[in-house]
């Protein structure tokens, strides 16, 4: 008969002395070596922040300090040197209670911005608050100065701490050794998704697959040898010095699997994951809700209406109407070039489908021929992209000048104007052509649920080089999950890969 601490404790002990069974589990060197290498980036974000912080502050009391200084009010230094020194205390102070560089947050999603940009304006809150009460002096060119600057020079200062952790990982540094344990299609799939997304910082160094232990997987051409199962997870995840273990499914009809695995993974791992497909597109609207012992996972249905929709809507005209007064200086010279070239129309127009299924012009700056539209069956045979989309690399259709503004993605700027009138939104799911749709199976119409954007998580993703599963997955996300935060990091990223010209053809 099986005991109760046969039950709790690795079966590599369970025949052990009691005495033995019941020491506390010791960290091993994959554990070690995971946890240094987490304390050198949290003293990396540490350092940004203190530079951030000292910086504005110091330029507002400095200014503050200079104006005061021609009234030749002898106690102005000191005042607003205190100032300076209180909102510097409570600026760090809040940035660490509010978890800003929280393991869980750092390095990837929008969380650790939120965070930052959260405590920053509590801490300035409370020194508002405060000198108020007090009726002191100086605060507000802390606030009229530290206050913005300071939030954009932390915000700008995580991303590059965050640019620069990408890096280290794609040089295989920084990174979490994973174990992927399941079935082979479940683990295919983690695979898959992690050799996508370099920002998750796991490297798979092992796998374990459920009744299949001595079988190799190969995913985007990479191989791993399969080793143990289930039951010899822990041992195996040991063995290859894996910090962390991702688990693709459980061993049906063993309901304590997951909980016997985290005991036996005590000293060995620092985390245990769980793949969870519905996490794809509902992620940040899930939340753990233990009720007596029981683990719900609470999912929060989505709505598409409502005052954030409202903010977005404003957000969007005024953000189009200054970009199109710098467009309306640039289109001169682009209406040149293609007339130049071959003497065509400048604008291109083609019927789109939009949110709800309505349809509208989409605008654009003529790239191809006049009779591409017309030339698009004969190339149907050389469409390089999977689905219902069409495109080729080398595609003939498309002029000299076409070549160079799709390049730098001008041939899209025209769709601010369709921005402006209500058609789009900057941020959302890629707009389909009416040909699309008609393909669509249940799921894919929920792109449509939303407006579709000039810039979306496919544009800054890959754009052209995504395969059609993978935009159909991106869209999904994002209509489940808009935020504010999540369309700034978007436009922001769009900048960034507009330059790079990555992806554009």
């Amino acid at each position: 008969m099986t005991t109760f601490v046969d039950d709790i404790i690795a079966p590599s002990v369970a025949t052990a002395k009691l005495s033995d069974a019941t020491i506390t589990p010791r960290p091993t060197p994959a554990l070690a070596q995971r946890q240094r290498w987490q304390r050198r980036y949290r003293r990396r974000l540490v350092a940004s922040d203190v530079l951030v912080v000292l910086l504005s502050s110091g330029t507002a009391a400095w200014i503050q300090i200079a104006t005061i200084a021609q009234v030749h009010l002898p106690d102005a230094p000191w005042q607003y040197s205190r100032v300076f020194l209180a909102t510097v205390a409570i600026w760090l102070l809040l940035l660490g209670l509010f978890q800003t560089r929280d393991k869980r947050v750092v390095g990837h999603g929008s969380a650790e911005y939120r965070r930052v940009a959260h405590a920053t304006g509590m801490a300035f809150g409370i020194l508002a608050i405060g000198f108020v009460v007090l009726q002191s002096e100086g605060i507000r060119t802390q606030l009229l100065i530290a206050l913005p600057v300071g939030i954009v020079g932390a915000v700008v200062g995580r991303w590059a701490c965050r640019r620069w952790l990408v890096r280290q990982r794609r040089a295989g540094e920084y990174v979490s050794k994973a174990l992927v344990i399941g079935r082979r299609s479940d683990v295919e799939y983690v695979m898959r998704s992690i050799d996508t997304e370099s920002l998750l910082g796991y490297h798979i160094v092992g796998v374990s697959l459920e009744n299949d232990p001595s079988q190799s997987v190969e995913v985007n051409g990479r191989s791993v040898i399969a080793r143990g199962d289930h039951a010899t997870a822990h041992i195996v995840a040991a063995q290859l010095g894996a910090d962390a273990v991702i688990v693709a499914s459980s061993p049906e009809g063993d309901t304590n699997y997951v909980k016997r695995l985290a005991w036996n993974l005590e000293g060995t791992a620092a985390e245990l994951v769980l793949s969870a497909p519905l996490a794809d597109v509902a992620g940040p609207r899930m939340s753990l809700k233990p009720v007596e012992g029981l683990p719900l996972i609470q999912v929060e249905i989505p709505t598409f209406e409502g005052g954030r929709y409202a903010l977005k809507r404003s957000m969007d005209v005024i953000l189009s109407l200054g970009a199109l007064l710098a467009i309306a200086l640039l289109t001169p010279v682009v209406a040149l070039a293609i007339k130049l070239e071959d003497g065509g129309p400048v604008f291109f127009s083609q019927e789109r489908v939009g949110r709800d299924g309505s349809r509208f012009r989409m605008w654009k700056f003529r790239s191809m021929h006049v009779d591409a539209e017309a030339r698009a069956q004969e190339l149907a045979q050389s469409n390089e992209a999977e689905g219902p989309l069409f495109k080729m690399k080398s595609d003939p259709r498309i002029t000299r000048v076409g070549a160079f503004l799709r390049k730098h993605s001008i041939d899209e700027l025209p769709q601010f104007w369709n921005v402006l009138v209500g058609d789009m939104s900057l941020v959302g799911p890629r707009p389909p052509l009416p040909a699309e749709v008609q393909s669509y199976d249940g799921k894919v119409f929920r792109r449509l649920y939303l407006k579709p954007g000039i810039t979306g998580l496919w544009q800054v993703s890959g754009r052209s080089d995504l395969s059609w599963d993978d935009a159909v997955r991106l869209d999904l996300r994002y209509v489940e999950n808009w935020s504010v935060t999540t369309d700034l990091i978007a436009l922001w990223r769009t900048v960034a890969v507009v330059f790079s010209a990555r992806g554009a053809y």
